[in-house]
């Protein structure tokens, strides 16, 4: 890389001193021009710390100048600073460069992408490919303990110290806390033991990240699953960006498949990164990688420690990393030499953030890899509409896996029309769904009951004046959680011990709960089936991950009867004993009239759950209780027919000229009064440039009209897809006047989220 000294920008009235650029990890779309000492060699990429206004700040070197030349602050109203160009003086100079690998080139191009793609300023998106803070800190050695040989007994031998010098006999370094665990004992039996001379304190060697060996195990497949890994290797071999659509039905073996892929990357000497949608994956996903490369990849997550991430961070950087599995947050890494990014289950709304820097991690790993020059797969059951149209129109490679890899079939699915065949007065499981799980469990197998609803109910209200607690920051109800005995807001986060009387008109024990959550129909099997061992899989039940895999571990091997869980059960497990599946609502995301994903997203939901039953053995059975069977999207699940539904569901969107036809951008503008937010609304709206192509929807009141206390209006823009909607949103953005100090506006481009 040549070095940006070679790039001399002299200062009107500086010193003559070289120059860089440098982009800082906040809110400012824009780089700052800084001197660069004597003796100081920079390049692209690097982290240095400099002087911003009062403070010093991380930043990154960059190979050009972003916005406007603007000299380093010198106060802290560095906001005034960046509008005007600054008078010619000295500028400040780089206080220090980093000690941590720099950002490769393609990762500076890939964050200018994403900033023009989504209109956020550049130095929050740089501030995503340097989460890691502990990367930037000097190393701090670790110590632990290990077994001193020839060390005379202790004076005093107890049994806790037996076991701590027990366990320690085979001479491996662990932390103090580490072998106390194991022992049963307090810290305090490790220190005697070291103070006694039996146990010394070493420093514990860094820890190297696992090797995958792509020869570890080969695996017998399928002719379609054969014919699948022949053409994924190929486009790896082809050492140039394509994209890949692997769709199989659920239990095809997708994730055996694509792992050929995996194995030729590593056989090139190149990295790749998996991406899942949820980190509760890898715990499966890890036994399976381990059993196929003889070691487990590299994991990354919002639930990793500190130390940990920067470990990790600079292993990706310096290429010790060789196969990374991750949530979207991977996608920023500083690979060194990327050549595969995997997206399973891509369909997977998890893979959209909208917080801050609002992008679609699928999108963007597409792009990472035309970026990079290599293949990016995307792998799911239940592919979206916009990869399917790809597929169709041969943007992507279309790679299908139409039967299970264990020959077993796909599950007879029923409906159970709730008009005819109801639940009992005062519950929700239907008389047809409740002998099913009987005979399930008779059978020794397993079954799954789904609702798409965390905690007891939706709704609390008095029966005396008909009163319903909602969230005081919030246009939502609260949720009962009555297991924990609390009113939740799941918009929030407020909570409140659940009150013993009608807080309105203070009538005592007046309070019933409407409608069901998981913890009431969790509450309805207990009652119907004691006998049974019950497991509960709902992300706000469950305190960390550690205990989420113990969980699903402790399905995987049959030790629960019955499984009740939200959304996170769909997501890709392999459940060896489930046999039946039975949707307790299987309306209720079709009732999100406003989101133009909501059968889309209903048909992939349920055709993922019931896809979890009979995967191992005979065929599995999955019951969908529902009050409108002849829905559409209800009848192609029933059916089992997917192509009717995507043939309809493409054709309306071509109608309505909606992704991946036409394309769409959300702004919210929120206040904490409300008259503020509307006026200001409406003042934007009326600011917008004149198109005959572009339309401007609303303002409208949000359906979800108040979140945290502030008041929210929306307005959607809708173009036909060769329209440069960043641009209309640019120029629109250029006309709009001060805005008053309260109001916040979020923009969406391709928004998930219509509420």
């Amino acid at each position: 890389m040549d070095s940006l000294l070679d790039q001399l920008d002299n200062e009107p009235g500086g010193t003559g001193s070289p120059t860089v650029s440098v982009l800082l990890p906040v809110a400012l779309d824009q780089t700052y021009d800084y001197a660069v000492p004597e003796g100081l060699v920079l390049e692209a990429g690097m982290f240095v710390l400099v002087p911003f206004g009062p403070q010093s700040r991380i930043g990154v070197v960059w190979d050009h100048a972003v916005g406007e030349p603007i000299a380093t602050p010198e106060a802290a109203d560095v906001t005034t600073q960046r509008k005007r160009k600054a008078a010619p003086r000295k500028l400040k100079s780089v206080s220090n460069r980093l000690d941590a690998p720099p950002l490769p080139m393609v990762s500076l191009r890939f964050a200018e992408w994403i900033a023009r793609y989504t209109l956020a300023p550049l130095g929050m998106v740089v501030r995503m490919m340097t989460s890691a803070q502990a990367v930037f800190e000097p190393l701090k050695p670790r110590f632990g303990v290990t077994l001193v040989p020839g060390a005379p007994i202790p004076p005093r031998m107890t049994p806790a110290r037996a076991r701590a010098l027990e366990i320690a006999r085979d001479r491996l370094i662990r932390a103090k806390s580490g072998l106390a665990h194991e022992a049963g004992c307090t810290s305090g039996v490790i220190d005697g033991l070291i103070a006694a001379g039996n146990l010394a304190e070493v420093a514990i060697p860094e820890k190297k990240c696992p090797r995958p060996n792509p020869g570890h195990r080969v695996t017998q497949f399928t002719p379609d699953q054969e014919r699948a890994v022949h053409a994924l290797r190929s486009a790896v071999d082809a050492g140039s960006y394509s994209v890949s659509l692997l769709d199989g039905v659920t239990g095809s073996g997708k994730t055996e498949v694509y792992y050929e892929a995996v194995a030729r990357a590593l056989e090139r000497g190149q990295q790749a990164l998996i991406m899942l949608p949820e980190i509760a994956l890898t715990s499966q996903f890890m036994g399976r990688f381990e059993a196929r490369f003889g070691c487990p990849p590299v994991e990354w997550h919002s639930a990793l420690a500190g130390p940990e991430r920067g470990r990790i961070w600079r292993a990706v950087a310096t290429g010790d990393a060789r196969v990374v599995v991750g949530a979207r947050s991977a996608l920023f890494l500083p690979y060194c030499d990327l050549g595969l990014i995997v997206v399973d289950e891509e369909h997977d709304a998890g893979f959209k953030q909208d917080d801050r820097v609002h992008y679609q991690a699928r999108d963007m790993a597409v792009v990472r890899g035309s970026l990079g020059k290599f293949p990016v797969l995307l792998a799911s059951a239940t592919p979206s509409i916009e990869s399917h149209v790809n597929a169709r129109t041969g943007r992507y490679r279309h790679l299908v896996l139409p039967g299970r890899f264990l020959g077993t079939e796909l599950p007879e699915i029923t409906a159970i029309d709730l008009r005819k065949d109801q639940p009992e007065k005062g519950r929700w499981l239907a008389p047809m769904l409740v002998e099913a799980v009987t005979e399930t469990m008779a059978k020794g197998q397993q079954s799954l009951l789904f609702l798409n609803r965390r905690g007891y109910a939706p709704l609390t209200l008095c029966r005396t004046c008909g009163h319903r607690i909602e969230c005081p920051q919030c246009t939502a109800w609260l949720v009962e959680h009555r297991f924990r005995n609390r009113l939740h807001c799941h918009h929030c986060g407020f909570s409140l011990h659940m009150p013993e009387k009608c807080p309105k008109c203070l009538e005592p024990g007046s309070l019933v709960a409407c409608g069901p959550g998981v913890e009431r129909v969790a509450e309805e099997v207990a009652e119907r089936f004691p006998e049974a061992k019950v497991e509960l899989l709902s992300s706000d039940l469950i305190p960390g991950l550690d205990e989420m895999r113990a969980v699903i571990k402790r399905i995987e091997t049959g030790e629960a009867h019955i499984i009740i869980g939200t959304q996170i059960v769909a997501k890709g497990h392999h459940f060896p004993d489930l046999a039946t599946v039975g949707i307790v609502d299987g309306d209720l995301g079709l009732a999100q009239g406003a989101d133009p994903r909501a059968g889309e997203r209903t048909f992939q939901l349920l055709h993922q759950v019931t896809g979890r039953a009979g995967r191992s053995f005979a065929r599995g059975r999955g019951f969908i209780q529902t009050h409108m069977p002849e829905n559409p999207v209800m009848a192609a699940i029933i059916a089992g027919d997917r192509e009717a539904f995507l043939s309809r569901e493409i054709e309306t969107r071509q109608r309505g000229m909606l992704p991946p036809y036409g394309r769409l951008a959300a702004i919210v503008v929120s206040s904490r009064d409300k008259e503020t937010a509307a006026n200001v609304a409406r003042d934007i709206a009326h600011r917008a440039p004149p198109s005959d192509r572009i339309d401007v929807l609303g303002p409208a009141e949000a359906p979800i009209a108040v979140v945290r206390g502030r008041h929210r209006w929306r307005l959607l823009v809708k173009a036909p897809r060769e329209i440069d909607i960043q641009a209309y949103l640019r120029a629109w953005n250029a006309g709009l006047p001060k805005l008053p100090g309260d109001i916040r506006i979020t923009l969406d481009v391709d928004p998930y989220s219509f509420l």
